[in-house]
C-alpha cells in the first residue's frame, strides 16, 4: 500500500474515533445521568462548595433538608429533579433524597422544605433509608463522607409517582436533561 493510502486510513480511523467519541458522549455523571454540556451554579447558604455541612442537616441534628440556590437554567426548562447521595458509602452510591417536578420558575428550596407541605406536583422518592423526602448525611462513627448535591433541568414534568427511586428517576429524566448542577458537602461524625 502507498503511503498516501495508508495516511489517509489513519485519518479515517481518528475520524471514526472522533465521531464515536461524540456520539456516545462520555461516561455520564456519577448517577449515571448522560453528561451535558450546560452547567448550573448550585450553592447553599449554610455551607460552601466542599465545605462542611452543619449538623443541623444531618442524622446527629435535626435531619431537615439545608436551603438550596440555584442559577443558570437554560432556556426550554419546564422541571427541575435533585438527587442527594453519598459516593462514599461502603455499600456504593447512598441515596438520601430524590425530588423531582421542581417548577421551573422555582430557583431555591427552603430549608426543611422535605419537611413542608409540597405542591401536588412536587414529588419526593425513596431514598435508601426505605422513607420519602429528605434523610440527612450519617456515615459511620469516624469517617468522612462527602455529599453530592446534584440538580437537573428538564424539557419535561416527569410522569413518576412519589416514592418513585433513583433509578426510575434516572430513567424517566434519560434524553431529557438540559443542564446539572453540582454542590458537595462534608460531614463526618
Amino acid at each position: 500500500m502507498r503511503k498516501s493510502g495508508i495516511l489517509a486510513m489513519t485519518l479515517l480511523a481518528v475520524l471514526v474515533l472522533l465521531v464515536g467519541t461524540v456520539a456516545c458522549g462520555g461516561n455520564g455523571d456519577e448517577n449515571g445521568a448522560p453528561p451535558v454540556e450546560v452547567e448550573m451554579e448550585l450553592t447553599s447558604a449554610v455551607f460552601a462548595d466542599g465545605g462542611t455541612i452543619p449538623v443541623d442537616y444531618t442524622c446527629d441534628g435535626q435531619d431537615i433538608s439545608p436551603e438550596l440556590s440555584w442559577s443558570g437554567a437554560p432556556e426550554g426548562t419546564q422541571s427541575f429533579a435533585l438527587i442527594l447521595y453519598d459516593p462514599d458509602s461502603p455499600g456504593g452510591d447512598f441515596t438520601h433524597w430524590i425530588i423531582f417536578n421542581i417548577p421551573a420558575d422555582t430557583s431555591t428550596l427552603v430549608e426543611a422544605i422535605a419537611t413542608a407541605p409540597l405542591s401536588v406536583l412536587v414529588g419526593q422518592g425513596e431514598n435508601d433509608f426505605g422513607s420519602i423526602g429528605y434523610s440527612g448525611p450519617c456515615p459511620p462513627s469516624g469517617s468522612s463522607h462527602r455529599y453530592s448535591f446534584t440538580l437537573y433541568a428538564l424539557d419535561i414534568t416527569l410522569e413518576l409517582e412519589a416514592g418513585a427511586t433513583r433509578g426510575q428517576l434516572l430513567d424517566a429524566m434519560e434524553g431529557h436533561i438540559l443542564a446539572q448542577g453540582e454542590l458537595v458537602g462534608v460531614y463526618q461524625r
